[in-house]
């Protein structure tokens, strides 16, 4: 068994990409597969003005 990398041999190299790329093909599949449906987000929602109203700023910053 091979402790370094460095000392490796070929069909070990070729081990670390192989379980690299199916860690990588699998945590893009559950990014794509846990996204929302289009229908959920894509909603639009029209809202109308009924009256009107004046917006005044005192000048005075709020600290929290």
């Amino acid at each position: 068994m091979n402790h370094s990398l460095h000392s490796a041999d070929r069909a070990t190299h070729l081990k670390i990409v192989v379980v690299a790329l199916i860690a990588g093909i699998s945590v893009a599949a559950l990014g794509i597969t846990a996204r929302t449906t289009a229908s959920d987000s894509q909603t639009a929602h029209v809202i109308k003005a009924t009256k009107q109203i004046a917006v005044t700023d005192s000048g005075q910053s709020t600290v929290r």
